[in-house]
Formats: C-alpha cells, structure tokens, sequence
C-alpha cells in the first residue's frame, strides 16, 4: 500500500512527518532539526510500529511511503540541490521571495505553490528523457 507522508516546517523551525492518509490504521510521525532527520525518525517509527504489531500478533499493514513537502521543507531538503537562483530562473518566483519562504517569514499563496510545483514536474519530466551518448 502507498501512504503520503507529509514534511512540514514547524513555526519553531524543526521539521514533522506524519501520514495524511486515512487508509491507514495506524499513526505515525517523526520529527527534526532537519528534513532528513524527520524523514529518518518516521521511518524508524514506521519499524517499531511494525515490530509492535508483530508482538501482539496484529496484521500488519505494509506500506510504501511518498514524501509531500511544503515549501519551506522542499527548498531546506533539497537547497544542496537546487539553487533559489535556478529555482527562480525555473519557476519566475523572485529568489527574494523563495528566500521569506525558506526562512518562514512569509508562506506562499496557493497560486504560488501550484506555479512552483508545475515548474518543478515539467523539469523532471524534461530530465527524465536525457540520453546522453
């Protein structure tokens, strides 16, 4: 079974994780100074909750989990990656403005989440077809 996990940055500046799907039958969340260490402490939740159910002989619901990111979460995870530069010469979003978002000075309206996302998904599709010879 596939589970959306969703990583959002706290007001405080740590990261969660938690399923934001209702098919599942249990909870699960982590959390962090980092996305990686959100990411890192609900997987290992998912494993104990797993060992748990095993113990008291439950059936166990294995799952596959998809990551979703606000904005903020997405450019901390990914900011090695992915530059505000070349995000703003991708998506048209001002890097000034990328930046409140990192921060959590500002939060991007819906319009600018869903402009950002597109960008995104047309890139790796466009990365998705490179061959190199």
């Amino acid at each position: 079974m596939k589970a959306k996990v969703i990583i959002e940055r706290g007001t405080d500046g740590s990261y969660g994780a938690y399923i934001g799907s209702d098919n599942i039958p249990f909870g699960i969340v982590g959390d962090g100074k980092t996305v990686e260490e959100a990411k890192e402490d609900f997987l290992n939740s998912y494993q104990e909750m797993k060992e748990y159910y095993k113990e008291e002989n439950k059936n166990f619901i294995e799952c596959e989990f998809e990551f979703s990111y606000d904005i903020a979460s997405f450019l901390e995870y990914y900011g090695n990656i992915i530059s505000l530069a070349g995000l703003e010469r991708l998506t048209g979003v001002n890097q000034g403005q990328l930046s409140h978002y990192v921060t959590g000075r500002r939060k991007p309206s819906k319009t600018t989440v869903l402009k950002i996302e597109k960008k995104l998904h047309e890139f790796g599709k466009e990365l998705n077809q490179v061959e190199f010879i």
